[in-house]
């Protein structure tokens, strides 16, 4: 698929702005391409989420990071992950970064009874919540906020497709339970200092097919597009109001064989709190992973061996959140390690 106009593409913002009120799906698959090869970050708008909703949002993730201390470790995430995770708890850049991110989050996921027979699975179980005493509402507006991203998320792997000339319902059976997380984040107010290792959020690349990213108007997020490049060059990336931020995964560079990239992105802070919340949209566990047949050939065979998604996310989890044990559940992989070492290599 190529040619057609590039006119949403904005050098002021340094990031294509794909219109999803715009009713030519292919021009829109065009678009969508060119930014997964090039950038793997792009600009959403018209995407049919109120902004109102948008604006709540940020107002109900204030609202539990400034809960008591007391309060937000009666939720602190399970054997799941989810719940409440802890400042400084992830180190996602194990190379440069001194210390841990210097932000707190949350997950919610796609909800699973503790008796039903899927939460077996790794990363599979019940959402934890504050009591309703606490946080009133709370639990409803994040479940809102939860399918409301999962039917946004949907329309953008329907694109996707397209855009890997494939039907536009590929992806459809693979998300049946999916992996979908939520994650609410508060960002301290301190300077990120690179040259110290201190960061609000460490270079990195999200590990799922794709994410979709609310932000307040604070800024900080930065992208290099040329990860070998040395030294490394970084680009921001401003919050545009009504606007969503959505960015590829390693796991979705898996399945195009490198063609559609997964981008290392950082959080430099600026010293005043900041507000996000990431929605990391991921398949049903045992979802396999290997190169589609739009995308390689007998000149470019397929670079990566088959994996589950399952297996994939693990790996990830273990390697940079020190407190994630892959253990918790039976997983049925030979190859994962058996430690939560910091030390472990994968």
């Amino acid at each position: 698929m190529g040619g057609g106009d590039d006119s949403t593409f904005d050098p002021k913002q340094g990031l294509r702005i794909l219109d999803f009120s715009n009713p030519n799906k292919v021009e829109l698959a065009k678009t969508l391409r060119k930014a997964c090869i090039d950038d793997g970050f792009l600009y959403l708008t018209n995407h049919g989420i109120d902004e109102k909703l948008l604006d709540d949002a940020l107002v109900d993730i204030k609202r539990f990071f400034d809960l008591p201390m007391e309060e937000k470790m009666k939720c602190l995430h399970d054997k799941n992950h989810r719940g409440y995770t802890l400042f400084a708890e992830e180190i996602l850049d194990l190379v440069n970064q001194k210390e841990g991110d210097t932000k707190e989050g949350y997950y919610v996921g796609w909800d699973v009874p503790e008796d039903h027979p899927m939460a077996s699975k790794p990363l599979h179980g019940p959402n934890q919540w504050p009591s309703e005493e606490v946080l009133p509402g709370w639990r409803s507006a994040m479940e809102k906020y939860y399918f409301e991203f999962l039917k946004l998320g949907h329309r953008v792997a329907s694109l996707i497709a397209l855009a890997l000339e494939l039907r536009p319902d590929f992806f459809e059976k693979m998300f049946t339970t999916p992996m979908a997380a939520m994650r609410p984040l508060h960002y301290e107010a301190i300077h990120s200092k690179p040259e110290e290792g201190i960061f609000g959020s460490g270079a990195h690349s999200d590990y799922g097919l794709l994410t979709i990213l609310l932000t307040d108007e604070t800024g900080g997020l930065q992208i290099c597009k040329d990860k070998f490049a040395k030294p490394q060059v970084w680009e921001d990336v401003p919050p545009i109001k009504g606007a969503l931020i959505v960015n590829l995964g390693d796991m979705l560079e898996r399945w195009t064989n490198g063609l559609f990239r997964s981008t290392l992105h950082r959080v430099l802070t600026k010293g005043v709190d900041r507000y996000s919340m990431a929605y990391f949209y991921d398949p049903n566990f045992d979802t396999m992973v290997e190169c589609l047949p739009t995308c390689c050939s007998a000149s470019n065979p397929a670079r990566y061996a088959p994996m589950t998604s399952g297996e994939h996310l693990l790996k990830m989890y273990h390697k940079t959140d020190k407190s994630f044990d892959v253990t918790a559940k039976p997983h049925g992989f030979d190859d994962l390690p058996t430690s939560n070492s910091q030390k472990n290599e994968l």
